[in-house]
């Protein structure tokens, strides 16, 4: 069974950084797309970053200044390095990956952004 774990999320003041990370075990054959969702209270889920296995990569314009999402392939783990936070990045933090030709997520990690 393949399951996905985030870890990193925390409390933060306004301007400073995280670092998330995607870990996928279980039998795995294939990780052909990592992503990273967010949803704030109140909010729908937003896609934040995506990185596929060719190293393309999406980024939300909200974001693209401050995130950077990376991936090991040999780890089959996913990174969100997120710099100069804002109280507004606060929400709960989603990874998605495909894996084996299916779709998984996380459970989700709280990232908080206040002084």
């Amino acid at each position: 069974q393949v399951q996905l774990m985030e870890s990193g999320g925390g409390l933060v003041q306004p301007g400073g950084s995280l670092r998330l990370s995607c870990a996928a075990s279980g039998s795995i054959f294939s990780v052909n797309y990592m992503g990273w969702y967010r949803q704030a209270p109140g909010k729908l889920r937003e896609l934040v970053a995506s990185i596929y296995s060719d190293g393309s990569i999406k980024c939300a314009d909200s974001v693209k200044d401050r995130f950077t999402i990376s991936r090991n392939n040999a780890l089959n783990t996913a990174y969100l390095q997120m710099s100069s936070l804002k109280p507004e990045d606060t929400a709960v933090y989603y990874c998605q990956g495909r894996v084996n030709g299916d779709g998984y997520w996380g459970q989700g990690t709280q990232v908080t952004v206040s002084s």
